[in-house]
């Protein structure tokens, strides 16, 4: 992971090897995490690195479980998603 990167987005990759992250290799766990539990400057990051149209996409592919209700809740609208209760 870029010294570059914001300590709140690392905040949010407590589980994971910072070491071995990659802004585009990874970007579903980044997405998934930084969407879940990420502060407002997070955010900002995120979309500076992916288009709305990813983040969205992407978003619409992490199964239900792994999503904070509330974060859900909010995701939902902005970005017009319809999560499934599905592996992908």
């Amino acid at each position: 992971m870029s010294p570059l990167t914001p300590q709140s987005v690392k905040a949010v990759l407590w589980s994971y090897d910072l070491n071995t992250i990659e802004v585009q290799k990874d970007k579903k766990i980044l997405i998934s995490q930084v969407l879940n539990f990420g502060s407002e400057e997070a955010i900002k990051w995120l979309f500076k690195q992916y288009s709305f149209e990813v983040v969205e996409q992407i978003a619409n592919t992490i199964p239900l479980f792994q999503w904070n209700k509330k974060s859900l809740s909010l995701w939902k609208i902005i970005l017009s998603i319809n999560p499934k209760n599905r592996i992908t």
